[in-house]
């Protein structure tokens, strides 16, 4: 079964973050630091039958952005995307998606995922099946690899993700890399987040005293 082990971090000083990972020599999947834009939909029935079972539907855009996110004028190539249909599944021993006693220091979730054609189409299999797209969140995303030499970083992928709600880190790999990645950038395991986006962004809501919505940055972003 394929297996997604990750957590958060919320970052507080994103320049601080960069002079630690650069000292790790970290470097960005896509070069140059560029981002990825993700659009990201989560579908279930009207009665939220999937999220009561602590599963997740979700269809991912991903849009490379330009190098400095600048304008695309005419004649120029379309940004690079691809598309993804993601299903999490809970884990036995590892009910994360319910308040957890004892917390669980990581997030595991079984992941089902494949690159597909077309979201719209898929959009509208979906909505024929009885299920809607109930919640959008975007967010910018980096994606950065340990080099080779560091062999106990194997398999450990570090995202920095910029979204509506702050800055966080999302590290995904093993469980020993994901802790010592973690202690490297200056982070003790009390700082370890294992809520997803949604959760994050409804408690967000509360504090403010505002009714969430969708996950989504203003139109000037």
């Amino acid at each position: 079964m394929p297996y997604e082990t990750e957590i958060k971090l919320r970052i507080e000083d994103k320049a601080v973050l960069l002079r630690r990972l650069k000292k790790l020599r970290a470097k960005p999947v896509n070069g140059r630091s560029r981002q990825v834009h993700e659009m990201n939909v989560i579908f279930d029935t009207p009665p939220g039958d999937l999220g009561k079972r602590g599963q997740l539907l979700r269809i991912r855009t991903e849009t490379l952005e330009p190098e400095g996110r600048r304008a695309i004028g005419a004649g120029a190539r379309r940004p690079k995307q691809r598309i993804l249909l993601t299903m999490k599944l809970p884990v036995a021993g590892h009910a994360n998606w319910l308040p957890p006693e004892p917390r669980p220091r990581h997030k595991v979730r079984e992941e089902l995922e494949l690159e597909v054609a077309d979201a719209g189409t898929l959009s509208h299999i979906f909505e024929a099946l009885g299920m809607k797209g109930w919640f959008r969140y975007e967010k910018y995303r980096t994606t950065f690899r340990l080099p080779a030499s560091a062999a106990w970083a194997k398999g450990l992928l570090i995202e920095l993700d910029e979204t509506p709600i702050g800055t966080f880190v999302e590290l995904e790999g093993p469980p020993t890399a994901i802790d010592r990645a973690a202690t490297e950038l200056g982070f003790a395991k009390h700082d370890y987040i294992v809520e997803n986006y949604l959760s994050l962004y409804v408690k967000a809501c509360r504090v403010a005293g505002q009714e969430p919505r969708d996950m989504l940055f203003p139109p000037s972003k």
